[in-house]
């Protein structure tokens, strides 16, 4: 059964049935994790061997000059002798010779491409460009266990390009899960999912957020717990209220995210500055760290946003959001025109 694992428990004597349903969901959750490393050796056991094909397909194609009809004929005769299997056509040898290629000379990105599906190694293979592109989404499937169709939503709102413009690719790759969270936010949130008209309130915003958590969680990043909704933080003698009020489990900090629904003004940054000092001294515990907040607007001028946030200590950042298709190749564009580091 898919679902719960507890029906009707059965009279057994001398066995108390809350005994037996903690019992019970222990053994359920063994099972589980048996079945999860069994998958996890078995795909990286297929890709093991798609990556040995690949490389003697290339081998022979490439350097012994068989030509590349051997491809065909291998299919066939994978075929006539495993008649059970999937996997051997034409196409499916040509793309392990592909990944093959692309990765032969990245020991790091071969090893890691074993972590995940075949399905999504194909995505990545053919919806990248650069090999820092690839390792980017290779990492990022893993360590937020995407499934293909996360995957391809990441990529259809230019999830890497939208990254590299809040920050440095070689950083994101190589930071640690410790750095400050407030380099891991997004220059821009792809928030489409919401379905969103082309006009509406803060509340229709925070409410759509609120019925499609999930999706903002993987828009938003991993370790996230949501905390409430118009959160109401008492200061002096009034109530001020957070309009999404998140946790870091990994980070143990808190996570204020005030949502506006126009351009971005300098008094927002001050405003969210005062959330952050409230949340600090009134909820935080002793063992977390400073509150971190994201100013989330509809638009922004780099320049303003610049100078309002000159000389600020608190942890904040002021990104935008688009509820509509993201333009990728107008991000790819603006990332191009980046200078490079010296």
């Amino acid at each position: 059964m898919a679902g719960s694992i507890l029906g009707k428990t059965a009279n057994m004597a001398g066995v108390p049935s809350r005994r037996y349903r903690d019992f019970i969901k222990q053994i359920a959750g063994e099972i589980r994790q048996a079945r999860l490393k069994a998958y996890r050796t078995a795909n990286k056991q297929l890709l093991d061997l798609y990556l040995y094909i690949g490389r003697g397909i290339y081998e022979k194609v490439e350097i012994a000059k068989w030509g590349e009809g051997v491809v065909e004929k291998m299919s066939r005769d994978l075929h006539r002798v495993f008649p059970d299997m999937r996997g051997f056509s034409a196409q499916n040898l040509w793309r392990m010779k592909q990944i093959f290629e692309v990765y032969k000379g990245c020991t790091k990105l071969s090893t890691l491409l074993r972590e995940l599906p075949w399905s999504h190694n194909l995505l990545i293979l053919h919806r990248t460009e650069t090999l820092e592109e690839k390792e980017f989404y290779i990492k990022a499937a893993i360590n937020g266990k995407w499934s293909c169709r996360d995957l391809q939503r990441q990529m259809d709102t230019a999830f890497y390009e939208r990254f590299a413009l809040s920050k440095k690719p070689k950083i994101l790759l190589h930071g640690n899960a410790k750095e400050q969270l407030i380099s891991d936010f997004k220059d821009t949130y792809a928030l489409d999912f919401l379905g969103l008209k082309d006009e509406f309130s803060e509340n229709d915003l925070r409410q759509s957020i609120l019925a499609n958590l999930r999706q903002f969680f993987l828009e938003f990043g991993r370790f996230f717990t949501f905390v409430g909704s118009e959160y109401k933080i008492a200061v002096g003698d009034e109530d001020y209220k957070v309009d999404l009020l998140f946790y870091h489990r990994m980070l143990r900090c808190l996570v204020a995210v005030d949502l506006k629904i126009g351009k971005f003004k300098p008094e927002y940054t001050g405003k969210m500055q005062f959330y952050l000092s409230a949340l600090d001294e009134k909820e935080k515990l002793g063992n977390e760290n400073s509150s971190v907040g994201l100013v989330l607007c509809k638009s922004k001028d780099e320049e303003t946003v610049r100078i309002a946030m000159s000389g600020m200590k608190s942890q904040l950042k002021v990104s935008s959001y688009k509820t509509g298709i993201i333009d990728r190749k107008l991000l790819q564009e603006k990332l191009h025109s980046l200078p490079l580091p010296n």
